[in-house]
């Protein structure tokens, strides 16, 4: 386990701190595979820092971005984290979009769409981006869910799969499609960004050995070789 925490004075230095880290690795992998390949979490912490990202010339049709995790509803509906992206990303056409979920999502949910659109990205992903909850989740790994134990499975095979948080969520209430901490973790740069004093709280207890079942945060802090790069802001 490996990690480096930056504090920031406030969210609008830490967004350009984190699009900084996240657009050298794509430039990297682009000068040097001519594609690069990254995982984005929604929620209120992600859109400035994409924002910033998308703003900057860059060959996007060799661009590929998949959400860390996603609700299981229509690709139009308001809690759809690929619909937050792409408008997050409004000024870069022509990426090439991987959904963890049909665009028309109904019926029981399902794992099945995510595991094949994936296989669009074999290796790992050049940079992830999650936030945390303040009960310590990340991606769409909550505390309680059943499955949760599989899902941090570090050995792992699948890439997604579905977790029914317990209890569900105020915000965004229904069942979710993640990314497994394997496939987070097969990544060559793993940013961390939250926000507040609450939040804070919550990693000191993971970074002090929690149970990854209590503080699913705790999983990706302490897995063996993981190199974690936490930005942190008022």
């Amino acid at each position: 386990m490996s990690w480096k925490e930056t504090e920031h004075a406030d969210a609008d230095e830490m967004a350009r701190a984190c699009a900084t880290r996240i657009a050298r690795a794509m430039d990297e992998a682009l000068a040097a595979r001519k594609a690069t390949a990254i995982a984005l979490a929604g929620g209120r912490t992600s859109p400035p820092i994409l924002e910033r990202i998308a703003a900057e010339p860059r060959k996007w049709t060799h661009v590929t971005v998949a959400p860390t995790d996603e609700r299981w509803v229509p690709v139009d509906h308001p809690d759809c984290n690929l619909r937050q992206l792409r408008q997050g990303f409004a000024l870069a056409p022509g990426i090439r979009w991987v959904g963890l979920v049909p665009d028309r999502a109904a019926g029981p949910p399902n794992a099945k769409h995510a595991n094949w659109a994936l296989k669009a990205v074999p290796g790992p992903f050049d940079a992830v981006l999650l936030g945390m909850g303040a009960d310590g989740h990340v991606a769409s790994l909550f505390p309680g869910a059943p499955g949760l134990a599989d899902a941090l499975d570090p050995a792992a095979t699948e890439a997604a799969v579905v977790l029914v948080p317990d209890p569900m969520p105020s915000a965004g209430p229904h069942p979710r499609v993640s990314l497994t901490l394997a496939r987070l973790l097969n990544s060559r740069r793993v940013l961390l960004a939250l926000t507040g004093e609450e939040k804070r709280d919550t990693l000191r207890r993971a970074q002090r050995d929690a149970d990854p079942l209590k503080l699913s945060v705790a999983a990706l802090l302490h897995a063996p070789d993981a190199k974690i790069e936490i930005h942190w802001s008022p």
